[in-house]
Parts: C-alpha cells; structure tokens; sequence
C-alpha cells in the first residue's frame, strides 16, 4: 500500500468510523451481495428486505476509477437491467417531471391541483423493462453529491424515499448512487445525518493490482500495462500545479488503449500529444510517450513470436544483462501475446458451443425424418420406399437453419437495444450468425437428401473443431515455451514470479489453463508454492531461535 493511499484510508476512517473502505473489486462484490440480498423473496413473493428498507448504496472515491464499469458487470452477471444517468446533467424538471393543473373534489367542491408528469429517469425505467421483458434492475446514479441547488432537495428527497415527485422508483429495482470525495471536486455537497442514516455507504480507493485483472480481461493496450507495472504510482494522480490541477485516471489508461489499438490497426503514429488528451498530467504523459517508442522497439528486438515458437535467437540472451525495467518491458509483451491466444480460445470456444447445438439439432431432424420413413414404409408390404428422405430436398434442414439463424439475429437486436449484451457477448452472437451464415451458404450449395445434406454440415463442423483443437495447442505450446525460456534465461528468480503472478491474474489465462491444463505451469506454480512455504517456515524458526 502506497504512503498516499494509506493516508487517504486513514483519513477517511478518521472522518467517520462507521464508512466501510474497499477496493474496487471488494465493492464490486459487495454490490452484488447486497442487490441479491434486496431482491430475494420470501414463499408468498415477497421481498425478504421491504422495498423500504432497502438502503440506497452511496459508493464514494475517486473519479475515473472503474465505479460506472462495476454497474455493467454486475447487470451482465445477474442478467438484470441497469439504468444509468449522470445526475449533473438533469435539471429538476427532467427529474421529478413537468407540473400541470388538475381538477379534484373535496368535500364536494372542485379545486385546481398541480400534479407533475412522470419523472424522466422512472419513465427510463418503465421503458428499459418494456424493451428487455426483465422486471428486476439497477438505477445507477453518478455525482449525486454534485447537483445543483435546485436540485439538492429532490436527490435527498430521492435518498430517503426513492421517490422523484410523486412518482416512485418500480419495485426490483435497486438503487445504486455514486459520488466524488470533495478533494476531487468543488461543487460537492455534504449530505447530513438524516440522509447518511438512509444509505449503505462505501468508500472505494484505487488499486492498481485490482484494476490490473479488470485490464486484463477487457485486452488493455500491453504497452500500458507494462508501463503502470514498472511506475506503479502513475496510475493514478490528482495534484494542483501552475497551471491548474493535473490527473490520471484508470478512465483515462482504458481510453488511452482503445485508441492506440485503433491507431495502431490504421498504421497511424501514437504521438505525445494523442497520450496527452486522455492523460491529464503533462510530466506522465510525455513519460509513457517516451515509453511506448521503446515498448515498440523491444517488440522488434525480442522477438516474441520466436520465442513462444520455442526459438531463442541469440539478440534475446541479451535480456539477462538488460536493466530491469526492460525485462519487465519483455515479459509484458510476451504476456501480451498469449492473452491474445487465450481471448481467442475462449471466443472460439463460445461459438463453437452454439455451432454445436444447431448442428445437433439438424442431426436430431434427419433423424425424426428417418423414423418417420420408416414407420411409414413398415405399412408398405414388399414395396422399396423412399420416405426416409426428405421430399423437398435440401430446404426442410435450411429452413430449421435459417428459422433458427432469423430468431438469434432477432433476439441478439432485442438485447443490444435493451443493453443487455456485454461488448464481448454481442461480439460472440454476431460471430456465431456469421458461421451459420456460413453454412447455410453451404448447404445451398450442396445436393441430395437431408442426410446427405447432414453429412455437409458434419464435415464443416468437424474442419472448425479440428481448427480449433489445433489452436489449443499451439498455444499450449506457447505458453510452455514461454516457461522454458524465462527458465532458461533468467533462472527461478523474480521474473518467473512476475510472470505466474500475471498469468494468475488474468481472467483468460487462468480459463484457458483450468479447462485445457498445461504441466509448465502447474510446475512452476507449484515450485513457487512450496518455496513461498518453506521461506515462511524458515522466518518462523528463525524467530524460534532468537527468543
């Protein structure tokens, strides 16, 4: 723990002892407690926490360090909804809604009553169950602490109630509210006891080795990663300077790489000024411009594809007497490549499952048609029958094809509108209708009955698994390669630490080690294990010892 961040811990802990401090994975877990603790109901349908009592979450930390990101995983992952809105955005009418006059009798008199429209944000609500057919949901709400003053009284009023105006926020779904700590931003506004008391309050600070899992699975820019592993203090900054405050982000790394990787694929150069529109420190921003020209130097030096072919041409061994911050510069790239490999082992690994499932379904129709053949033929005495083929040729297993095909693409659009589907998720369904696209193509191409036509589709299922069993082990492969060089290079020392340790924390690598094994790495791993044990236990004796 850095010095800065203990003493932003302590200081927190010191302005309230009752405030919970967390790390961004710990508060995302603690989220998904949390809304499922809210939306289970008891034997009649009922929620076993009254909606009522139900505290709003009021997660509090620093801006730009992942606190919108959680809300998506976590609606990913319960398969709920998530509405989401920048509250600093709205006015009070967008809020609690347009008044209006009304007629209403009391004690047999007519009077005018000013009512107010539904609010914009519960008619969001309304409209995202409508689109998704899920009733349960999130409402996430940023910078509740930095409204505007006319729109103070509605979000406390929001707080304590759940209500906007007259309108209240739909049973299922949880409230989630998010805020920046007053050092970050000068139109914060204290909340008082009466609102604190209605809250579940969680301060989140930045964590690097936190942020790192996250960066691996969403395929962060390795010149990045390598960079925050070598200066882990500039991932994250805040400080005033001559010229106004200066900031880093984890925001602002994740955009940084979504760029780069684009620039990269259009041939365009990454100059110090494009890192300096995503990074708001002049002095880190020239620093990772800087890095990022050797990062592509090293690329070209080290030669990382011959090394996890197994080749370690001679310029490699240099590594050994090469200042540390460039091995670890060698061991990111290489870390690069294989997750990489590993994304797209578990991307192929997503498609090929509904390929199968649609291929097993055409196998299950040539069969019913068979059967049905045959019990048609058995009435039939000394005739030779051809009914176990289909009369129609090809088009009886293109339209279970295409039938299927049409009801994905229309689920997959429903999902998308609705925001339903992860980028990873919409990226595997528009892969999995292109490969039966691909094979509808082939069987429209193809002659012959339903079985014959079956034998098709076998046949390009069983090329694709082929494929991809082979990529299984090439990068298995790889990765033992990988193993056998830093082994033979650098020996059992720190650099194999470092390289398990990012192995292990990417979601990936461990998914592609789990489900198709590799002997290196649990050797290695192992090896690291019992070396960790046996320096505990000499630390303990040696204590022993000197009492």
């Amino acid at each position: 723990m850095t010095t800065r961040r203990r003493a932003n811990e302590d200081q927190v802990r010191v302005k309230n002892l009752t405030e919970v401090v967390m790390n961004i994975k710990e508060a995302k877990q603690e989220v998904v407690n949390t809304v499922k603790a809210y939306l289970m109901k008891d034997e009649t349908g009922a929620y076993r926490i009254p909606v009522e009592k139900q505290r709003p979450v009021l997660l509090m930390g620093p801006p730009g360090i992942g606190k919108t990101a959680i809300m998506e995983q976590i609606a990913e992952e319960l398969n709920i909804n998530l509405v989401s809105y920048t509250i600093t955005h709205h006015t009070r009418q967008s809020a609690i809604g347009l008044p209006y006059i009304s007629k209403k009798s009391y004690g047999g008199e007519e009077y005018s009553v000013t009512e107010y429209t539904m609010s914009e944000i519960i008619a969001s609500i309304y409209d995202q169950i409508e689109r998704s057919g899920v009733k349960e949901g999130i409402l996430f709400l940023d910078e509740i602490n930095c409204v505007s003053e006319t729109l103070a009284p509605t979000m406390l009023q929001f707080l304590q109630y759940k209500t906007f105006g007259s309108h209240r926020v739909p049973e299922g779904f949880v409230i989630v509210t998010a805020g920046n700590p007053p050092e970050y931003n000068k139109s914060v506004r204290d909340f008082d006891i009466v609102t604190l008391d209605r809250v579940k309050r969680i301060d989140i600070l930045e964590d690097f080795k936190v942020w790192k899992e996250y960066a691996y699975r969403m395929d962060v820019c390795g010149a990045i990663l390598a960079y925050l592993e070598i200066k882990k203090d500039k991932f994250y900054s805040v400080k005033a300077g001559i010229e106004g405050k200066h900031f880093v982000t984890a925001r602002g790394w994740e955009d940084l790489s979504r760029i780069i990787k684009v620039y990269e694929d259009m041939e365009l150069k990454v100059t110090r000024d494009l890192v300096a529109e995503y990074i708001g420190d002049p002095e880190i921003a020239r620093d990772f411009a800087t890095y990022y020209e050797l990062y592509n130097k090293y690329r070209v030096t080290y030669q990382v594809p011959s090394i996890l072919a197994g080749e370690f041409p001679k310029e490699v061994c240099a590594i050994v007497t090469a200042p540390f911050d460039e091995k670890l510069s060698l061991l990111g790239l290489m870390i690069e490549a294989l997750n990489r490999e590993f994304r797209k082992y578990a991307e192929n690994l997503d498609i090929q499952r509904e390929v199968f499932a649609e291929v097993k379904k055409l196998k299950e129709a040539v069969a019913d048609t068979a059967a049905a053949g045959s019990s048609g033929s058995a009435g039939e005495s000394g005739k030779a029958s051809t009914a176990g083929a289909s009369v129609h040729g090809n088009e009886d297993l293109l339209d279970i094809l295409k039938t299927d095909h049409d009801f994905l693409k229309l689920q997959m659009e429903r999902n998308i509108k609705a925001h339903m589907l992860s980028r990873y998720q919409e990226r595997i369904q528009k892969k999995i209708l292109l490969a039966l696209e691909e094979l509808e193509e082939k069987l429209t191409l193809s002659e012959g009955d339903d079985a014959e036509l079956f034998a098709v589709a076998k046949q390009w299922f069983t090329e694709r698994e082929a494929a991809r069993t082979g990529a299984i082990r090439t990068t298995g492969d790889h990765l033992t390669n990988a193993f056998e060089f830093i082994n033979k290079t650098f020996g059992e020392g720190q650099e194999l630490v470092i390289f398990l340790s990012d192995l292990n924390a990417g979601f990936y690598s461990l998914k592609f080690i789990s489900e198709c094994g590799n002997e290196a790495y649990y050797k290695y791993n192992q090896y690291l294990l019992l070396k960790d044990q046996r320096a505990k236990l000499r630390d303990e004796v040696m204590k022993v010892m000197e009492l």
